[in-house]
């Protein structure tokens, strides 16, 4: 009888748990639970009622949202504006800068000559109740419409006539077409006799501002403006030989400081510029026609503009 001798059985060694590892395994399981409830949560059904712990309340907004009230700022044009001085040679057109805000410059450039001038030197026989229906241009004639109260004016026939030269000098001077004609309209009908002394019914142009501008013109500085100490003034003259004489009165009426600038032509209406230096203050700046005759003519045409003077 053969025997086998049998290999041993190897026998499994169960080590005693401790407690801590007990304890690891139940958070492990505890933390497993809460991540399945959170993906259940996420991957639920459609149509499933979202869980209470999951939804946020909903936040009612706390005013209405206002739209934006900034409208576009009105574009400003600089138009010159044209009114009358007494001079030597009669009644002439003077002229003054003006900064008007809107659509129309046309239309703004008429209203600020029917207001009226700002330097207390020059006048107009506009009625200022006028009002200005429109302005338009075609053909290269610019109709100008003004209501009934245009027909009102206290003027003689030289004043009348020269009415006429004022309003075309502006509107044209406006639409930058010098050569244009203007037909003066009045509640849409053609003017017709104005004023006891003068007719409008057909186009009119410029006439030769020889004939009708004064013959010194200050242009900048305006009436009543500020400067600086080093002072600028520019503007238009037709004198004799092109020699413009020029002086700087103080509040009292003395004279400051004087001299003389050149045109760039003469005997035609030619540009001029000059700075002088002043101290601060109240000072009119006055420009005269230089006069060969010595008065023999009568008094030499001038232009002034006040002005004050502040340190720069």
């Amino acid at each position: 009888m053969v025997t086998t001798a049998r290999s041993p059985v190897p026998r499994l060694r169960h080590e005693p748990r401790s407690p801590h590892a007990a304890t690891v395994r139940r958070r492990l399981w505890a933390a497993g639970v809460v991540l399945l409830a959170l993906v259940s949560g996420c991957t639920g059904e459609p149509g499933d009622e979202p869980s209470p712990a999951t939804t946020s309340p909903a936040v009612e907004p706390t005013s209405e949202p206002t739209e934006p009230t900034t409208e576009p700022t009105p574009e400003t044009t600089t138009v010159r504006v044209y009114s009358m001085v007494d001079t030597r040679n009669g009644l002439r057109l003077a002229r003054e800068s003006r900064d008007v805000s809107g659509d129309d410059p046309l239309v703004l450039a008429v209203e600020e000559m029917v207001a009226g001038p700002d330097d207390p030197d020059y006048s107009t026989a506009w009625n200022p109740a006028t009002e200005v229906l429109g302005v338009t241009q075609a053909d290269w004639v610019l109709t100008v419409d003004l209501s009934e109260d245009a027909r009102t004016a206290n003027i003689g026939s030289e004043g009348a006539a020269l009415m006429i030269q004022q309003l075309v000098w502006t509107v044209t001077d406006a639409a930058g077409a010098d050569d244009a004609a203007v037909l003066l309209t009045v509640a849409g009908a053609p003017a017709g006799e104005l004023w006891g002394a003068v007719s409008w019914d057909t186009p009119v142009t410029r006439a030769d501002p020889m004939s009708v501008r004064m013959l010194v013109q200050i242009d900048e500085p305006r009436e009543g403006a500020a400067s600086g100490t080093a002072v600028t003034v520019s503007g238009e003259a037709a004198v004799f030989e092109a020699v413009l004489p020029w002086s700087v009165l103080d509040a009292a009426g003395a004279e400051v400081t004087s001299g003389t600038t050149m045109t760039a032509e003469g005997q035609t209406f030619a540009p001029f510029s000059f700075t002088v230096d002043l101290e601060p203050g109240a000072y009119t700046v006055v420009i005269t026609e230089d006069d060969p005759s010595g008065g023999e003519g009568g008094t030499p045409t001038s232009d002034t503009r006040t002005i004050t003077v502040s340190a720069s």
